[in-house]
């Protein structure tokens, strides 16, 4: 997946899915249950035990669900070396990591660095990165992504944090690319219980909302 391809498929589902939780009892089957529901996108984490297994598990099945996998809260560049090597297709981290970008760059890897304000933003677009994470977003809320086009027009913005069915759509209205869910659509307790309908039930719902 080249970073080009990354922010379309960003742009044309308008989600990203972020999972955090105690397990996960097969990567294959969650990608496919959120796949089902509209969000091809789906970021594990390195806060997951066992996060690179379940990586390489989605991404040797990406054919079968369809979904890109990718990996976040990478914090060193030897996470994002391990990441790389299981498979992961895009990296996401919560705050700017140049050695992240570094790795992810020579690599050939989409990545999106987090970022707050706006120093941080324009050093995220300088290392390269192909979205950038606003987090956390509930803080400041949509207006501040609209304030953040001015004077960078054209920026690719994705916020994460707080965000769900309600607002949702108010983000992608401020002019973000696409918004990151998570425990909304992908509940600790689902997850770990491998409760894929659930899951798939709550994605579509979701996606339903960004129209």
């Amino acid at each position: 997946m080249t970073p080009e391809d990354f922010v379309r498929q960003l742009e044309a589902d308008r989600t990203l899915a972020v999972v955090r939780a105690p397990s996960i009892t097969d990567a294959a089957d969650l990608c496919r249950a959120l796949a089902d529901g509209g969000i091809r996108s789906v970021e594990l984490t390195f806060t997951t035990p066992d996060a690179l297994k379940h990586v390489k598990r989605a991404a040797e099945t990406a054919a079968d669900h369809g979904a890109a996998v990718g990996i976040g809260t990478v914090m060193t560049g030897d996470q994002a070396r391990a990441a790389i090597d299981a498979g992961a297709q895009f990296l996401v981290t919560p705050g700017l990591r140049p050695e992240v970008a570094a790795v992810a760059a020579a690599a050939g890897i989409p990545f999106s660095l987090g970022a707050m304000t706006p120093t941080e933003v324009a050093q995220a677009l300088d290392l390269g990165s192909a979205a950038v994470k606003i987090f956390p977003a509930r803080q400041l809320g949509p207006a501040y992504l609209k304030d953040l086009q001015g004077p960078y027009p054209g920026i690719r913005l994705l916020p994460s944090g707080g965000i769900d069915a309600s607002n949702a759509k108010s983000y992608l209205d401020a002019g973000a690319a696409a918004v990151c869910c998570g425990t909304s659509v992908v509940p600790p307790a689902a997850v770990a219980a491998g409760d894929w309908a659930d899951i798939a039930a709550r994605a579509a719902a979701f996606t339903s909302t960004l129209k």
